[in-house]
């Protein structure tokens, strides 16, 4: 169970913009490349990537042959440690012998975060660690976290001053009341005038 999740989705009750994305695309081929968060003047210099239905079918590792070139044009344009994955399964608390995370840097040739403690979103401040250990980024205003949930991804976006990439609707249809939840209040608070907090 994601405790970390479950309790983030609370803050929807007092503070929904934290749920809502700086920039939605349909699916990982439509990432803009390089990325810049709508009005700030900071650089991206890292891109923070869930797997599932974002680059990845749900429970593969390799990159969907249909997102071959954008794939290529991000590492060339975010190289080495400057691409980042972050799972809720790979790598997390639910990966014990981290095997899945081997698995997926193997398929990849990008390293996946450990964070052994909360899952997403609540895992902002081990990944911010991550990056000014590795001297990659100081500031949540120089990364950009491309996911395809908003309780998740885009929470955990918000949660560390980043840029926020929705993929509404990634590789394959997913059904789950929570993913039509998420689409219906993405559809209802955009049309009343909501919008996320800027990055700055």
């Amino acid at each position: 169970m994601n405790v970390s999740g479950t309790l983030g989705a609370l803050r929807l009750l007092y503070n929904p913009s934290a749920f809502l994305p700086h920039i939605t695309i349909s699916t990982f081929a439509d990432l803009p490349i390089p990325l810049r968060a709508p009005g700030s003047k900071t650089p991206i210099k890292v891109v923070v990537l869930d797997k599932d239905n974002c680059f990845a079918a749900p429970h593969t590792d390799e990159v969907w042959p249909a997102y071959a070139a954008t794939w290529s044009r991000l590492r060339a344009a975010y190289p080495g440690a400057r691409v980042l994955i972050v799972s809720n399964t790979a790598g997390s608390s639910s990966d014990h012998d981290d095997s899945q995370a081997k698995r997926l840097e193997a398929a990849t040739g990008v390293d996946v975060l450990r964070h052994h403690g909360s899952k997403k979103p609540g895992c902002g401040a081990e990944v911010l660690a991550h990056l000014r250990e590795q001297g990659l980024a100081e500031r949540g205003a120089e990364v950009a976290v491309v996911g395809d949930r908003l309780l998740t991804d885009v929470a955990l976006a918000h949660s560390m001053g980043a840029c926020s990439v929705w993929v509404r609707d990634g590789i394959v249809p997913d059904t789950s009341v929570f993913t039509r939840f998420e689409k219906m209040f993405y559809d209802y608070m955009t049309g009343a005038g909501y919008k996320a907090r800027p990055v700055e």
